[in-house]
């Protein structure tokens, strides 16, 4: 349950600054997103642009000026983003806030590694809120969806997995006592390192079996893998086909955020969350669009 302090409504210029930052149903907050995307989008620009060595050569100065310029910018909003919530480490720890977080820390670690700089290209994820920014509900429930059946089923892959497991060991310990280091096969890891790739059918060709029983065996592990590769597949369908979830309804709002456990999908005319039964802020009567 949640504590007197986090039912207290936002309020003052937290709650302006929250309804901009992180309600995307607002003019202001639209805006906002919008501006915010288009300078994730340049940014990510600017990375690719520098690691590309001509161009550095000649623009270097430049673009490093330009990856500052975004790291700073970003770095702010960061800040801006904890202050306006009523917990900013349950921010900080939330999908979004570390995603947030590792946007920003790739250019202050170049200062002490380099080529770490480059890593800032992590800030594509931050782009999967074009999802709340442009509306698309029927998308996010659909991503839900498969969230749900991802983690209804996770069970049977784990169990799936596993087997997985037991057989690239027993088939790898076979090509290597069937075909030996004579053939490539020196050692047990390197007969499950090719017992991985034949199975999921990617056939990288650096090690292939000489032998006429190695080549049986790998003929069956091939026609083997086609079947394996289906099976994940089907678990997640068949749990799909099971529940679909509903989709929102016109009462809902996909991009109503609340502050204290950050869910979405309230309804509009919604006083408290329903999950963690804190104060939703409402913005103000003409603020949305």
């Amino acid at each position: 349950m949640p504590t007197q302090e986090e039912l207290i409504p936002l309020s003052g210029w937290r709650r302006k600054l929250y309804i901009i930052i992180f309600e995307a149903d607002t003019r202001s907050g639209r805006l906002f997103d919008l501006a915010l995307i288009v300078s994730i989008v340049l940014s990510l620009l600017t990375v690719i642009l520098e690691s590309v060595a001509s161009i550095r050569q000649q623009w270097g100065p430049q673009l490093k000026v330009l990856d500052w310029l975004f790291t700073i910018l970003f770095t702010l909003e960061y800040l801006l983003r904890l202050a306006c919530v009523h917990k900013p480490l349950r921010y900080a720890r939330s999908f979004f806030g570390v995603v947030d977080l590792l946007s920003i820390l790739p250019l202050y670690l170049g200062l002490f590694i380099p080529e770490s700089r480059f890593l800032a290209d992590i800030r594509v994820l931050r782009l999967l809120r074009m999802f709340r920014i442009l509306k698309l509900t029927r998308y996010m429930g659909e991503a839900r969806e498969l969230k749900r059946a991802m983690l209804a089923s996770r069970r049977k892959i784990i169990v799936f997995l596993g087997t997985v497991v037991l057989l690239v060991i027993i088939l790898g310990t076979l090509m290597y006592v069937i075909e030996g280091e004579a053939n490539g096969f020196t050692s047990i890891p390197v007969g499950i390192y090719w017992a991985i790739v034949t199975l999921t059918t990617v056939g990288f060709g650096d090690i292939t079996p000489k032998t006429p029983l190695g080549q049986a065996l790998a003929s069956l592990v091939m026609i083997t893998g086609y079947g394996i590769i289906a099976v994940p597949t089907g678990i997640v369908t068949a749990e799909i086909a099971r529940g679909a979830s509903a989709t929102p309804t016109d009462k809902q709002s996909a991009t109503r955020l609340c502050p204290h456990c950050f869910s979405e999908g309230h309804d509009w005319d919604a006083r408290f969350c329903k999950h963690c039964g804190g104060t939703l802020p409402r913005p103000a009567r003409g603020e949305v669009s």
